[in-house]
């Protein structure tokens, strides 16, 4: 796995948010949208250039290729690292009240 465990671009987050279904790519965009409450709309072009790099880092699999399409399903260490990056969103949310407590105390 060459995935460095470094924050990762919005792109890779949904596409492993979308991912705990296993999906194919025009199924996965429009879970991407769905993920994302509408704030992501990922083109072909985007998502294969995404999902590519993802498959060489060993967070995604081709679960099944028929020849027309490719269902991708999310890895054990996709997962580990989707978590993480939870954890580290979660956690620059929780340092950031500090602008909520401050618009408060004025």
């Amino acid at each position: 796995m060459s995935y460095n465990g470094g924050p990762m671009t919005e792109a890779m987050y949904y596409v492993l948010l979308a991912l705990m279904n296993p999906n194919h790519g025009y199924q996965l965009m429009n879970a991407i949208t769905e993920v994302s409450n509408g704030r992501l709309n990922m083109g072909p072009g985007t998502l294969y250039g995404v999902l590519s790099r993802m498959q060489k880092d060993g967070l995604i699999s081709l679960a099944e290729d028929d020849g027309r399409r490719k269902t991708y399903s999310i890895t054990d260490d996709g997962e580990r690292a989707l978590r993480i990056e939870y954890s580290r969103l979660m956690a620059l949310v929780q340092d950031g009240m500090i602008l909520k407590e401050g618009y408060e105390n004025e």
